[in-house]
């Protein structure tokens, strides 16, 4: 898979979301109030041999295969432990068959919405507060992987939304950095002075994983922090998309499919946004793009604040492993802030240990709004069966245009509760 073609579908929540709904089949299907629960323990030894290690990756693209490639093949000449790493070509189908063939690969890569789904059934062992660098990770991703009580597996790395702004059609409309937006009323000012001809102010995907910056910006959320409370139809939410809807509605912000591309990363670098909402994986698919000038800017504050949606993965550790101390020991490495920086070099992702922020924001300078959001980012919910609620907000978010805010927020609490208990 070429790389902006991954970046595409990360960016857009079709991986995500086609991975949830593929999980949910395994783990629970539909609105379903049978929660479940993980052990709150974790594993009182772990498994040891001299069985090599399989590690299973979702790739962005041939930099990332080499970059796992190189790193695991540097500790296993240093351990003595042979590892092999799989470029997954649908890393969901291809952990699901492992599993039910009983041969699942050691380490994966796993996303927080996945968790709780492998967790009730048994396929991973929380293995987190077995790291020695477990308190080094930022605690917002530590939260990400928290389930039932236990700290699963290693974030591996994060990004978080931020604006993207166009230079040149910034300065071409006479604003300045002075006009860089602060809060909403800011935001809505110079949307409204960049949408001209066929460019519209702001242009982001029309999803939860877009407009759940506006929801925390008003001091929203879905789901309460600790996943045991659905707050989908709360005023700040509503006040969050009538907001959005405001503005869809006057022009100055669109749905990246209502100007004719598929994703937010894409209307920008056409240009058919002078701004747009993303995460820090923009700047492999701006490659595309090369005569776009842009700065990467921090998102601006709502009603209650700063505000902003984080996406990451962990490694995940099948708890069928023979080798499972080698695993960890292997995750320690790549976990660390010298082999994070030097994947951080190879393919862009940012550090998801504290240890290493000053030096990533040191070489990457341009996008340290990205890491400045983590100390105010919230993670998309994890509780098992959300994958199908997800879904089924988005697709009403499609008419947020010309539909009821409340109403549709209404319907989403509905479905949280069902599955939530």
């Amino acid at each position: 898979m070429q790389r902006h073609t991954a970046q595409r579908l990360l960016a857009t929540g079709g991986l995500a979301v086609t991975a949830m709904l593929a999980l949910s089949a395994c783990g629970g299907q539909g609105f379903d109030s049978d929660t479940g629960g993980g052990s709150s323990e974790g594993p009182t030894e772990l498994t040891s041999s001299d069985d090599p290690l399989t590690v299973m990756i979702g790739s962005s693209g041939d930099a990332e295969t080499k970059a796992v490639q190189d790193a695991t093949a540097a500790w296993s000449a240093d351990s003595g432990v042979d590892v092999t790493v799989v470029a997954a070509t649908d890393l969901t189908q291809q952990l699901s068959q492992g599993f039910a063939g009983g041969s699942p690969p050691d380490l994966f890569y796993l996303a927080p919405e996945l968790l709780a789904g492998y967790a009730d059934n048994g396929s991973v062992i929380a293995y987190g507060d077995m790291l020695e660098n477990k308190d080094d990770f930022y605690p917002s991703l530590v939260q990400n992987f928290t389930y039932d009580g236990a700290f699963y597996c290693a974030p591996k790395d994060f990004s978080t939304l931020q604006l993207i702004v166009n230079k040149g059609l910034w300065e071409d409309a006479g604003l300045t950095d002075a006009d860089l937006p602060t809060d909403w009323d800011g935001l809505a000012d110079v949307a409204a002075t960049l949408t001209q001809g066929d460019t519209t102010g702001l242009v982001f995907s029309g999803e939860y994983a877009r407009l759940g910056a506006f929801m925390a910006q008003a001091g929203g959320r879905l789901v309460s922090e600790d996943g045991a409370t659905a707050t989908a139809n709360s005023q700040e939410n509503v006040d969050a998309l009538t907001y959005v809807q405001e503005h869809l509605a006057d022009g100055s912000f669109a749905y990246a499919s209502d100007v004719g591309a598929g994703w937010g990363g894409e209307a920008f670098g056409k240009e058919l946004g002078a701004m747009t909402i993303e995460g820090n994986w923009i700047t492999g698919a701006m490659g595309d793009y090369p005569d776009v000038d842009y700065e990467v800017v921090e998102l601006p504050a709502g009603p209650a604040g700063q505000g902003t949606l984080q996406f990451t993965n962990c490694w995940g550790m099948a708890a069928d492993s023979p080798n499972q101390q080698a695993a960890l020991d292997l995750v320690q490495y790549l976990t660390s802030a010298d082999q994070q920086l030097a994947f951080s070099e190879a393919f862009g992702p940012m550090p998801s240990v504290q240890s290493a922020a000053d030096q990533w924001k040191s070489d990457n300078p341009d996008m340290a709004a990205f890491l400045d959001g983590a100390d105010y980012a919230q993670g998309v919910p994890f509780n098992k069966g959300v994958a199908d609620v997800i879904s089924d907000f988005n697709a009403q978010l499609a008419s947020l245009k010309t539909d009821d805010p409340k109403t549709i927020l209404d319907s989403v609490q509905t479905n949280l509760e069902a599955i939530i208990g």
